[in-house]
């Protein structure tokens, strides 16, 4: 079980992280291109498709999280659990701003 949790922490959310980061910038990229062929006149079909792509392969990710969080539950593998004991001992900013006027 151990090693099904080890596998998913340092390989497959990174992998997830890393395709839908991808994915972002691809979708920002196109808009972008969408953008500046917008001021153009030109043809803007280039990053219509880019937009779409990028939009596509988050989902895709957003969905794969999903069916690993449904498995997880499902078959009670608590292979993606997130360990909540030490928020006890993270300490909030008492003054985020600063110390005040």
């Amino acid at each position: 079980m151990q090693l099904l949790s080890n596998f998913i922490t340092y390989i497959i959310n990174p992998a997830i992280l890393l395709v839908f980061s991808a994915g972002f910038f691809l979708f920002l990229w196109g808009l972008v291109v969408f953008l500046f062929k917008l001021g153009e006149g030109g043809d803007h079909r280039e990053g219509k498709q880019h937009m779409l792509w990028g939009i596509i392969g988050m989902f895709i990710m957003v969905a794969v999280g999903g069916i690993m969080a449904i498995l997880d539950n499902t078959f009670d593998l608590r292979a993606a659990s997130i360990d909540v004991n030490r928020i006890q001992n993270v300490i909030p900013i008492a003054n985020f701003g600063g110390s005040g006027r």
